[in-house]
């Protein structure tokens, strides 16, 4: 009864650089995502924001991806270093978003991807 706001998991490649640095080698797919982006700050886009993605394909962001054990099972300790720390204590999830489609397509390597911003107020994301 309740909706499906996990169909599409994207994650910023800045991030297997991030964990790279921690002593994980980790690659597009690795942590299950359906695409793999560089050069947008996902993680602090609002929710509902629509991902215009090549010539067809409308995503519309939901939340953040909450990160579970399956990616400690993938490589042991990874779990932790997708996590953080806000400096008041807040814990901040770093690994990738979740989408909805709006509109459905052909997504390639190389397609651009544009953010279309909702009307404010902006929601901030949150687990889903």
């Amino acid at each position: 009864s309740q909706p499906n706001l996990r169909q599409v998991h994207l994650i910023h490649v800045e991030l297997f650089d991030e964990v790279a640095k921690k002593g994980f080698a980790v690659g597009p797919a690795d942590l299950g995502e359906n695409i793999t982006t560089v050069g947008i700050d996902l993680l602090a886009l609002p929710r509902h924001t629509v991902l215009a993605i090549g010539e067809s394909v409308r995503l519309e962001v939901t939340g953040l991806r909450n990160p579970c054990g399956q990616i400690d099972a993938f490589k042991p300790g990874l779990l932790g270093a997708v996590l953080d720390r806000t400096p008041d204590g807040a814990l901040v999830r770093k690994s990738g978003i979740m989408t909805i489609a709006v509109a459905g397509g052909i997504v390639q390597a190389g397609d651009t991807i544009r953010a279309h911003l909702p009307q404010p107020p902006f929601l901030p994301l949150d687990r889903v």
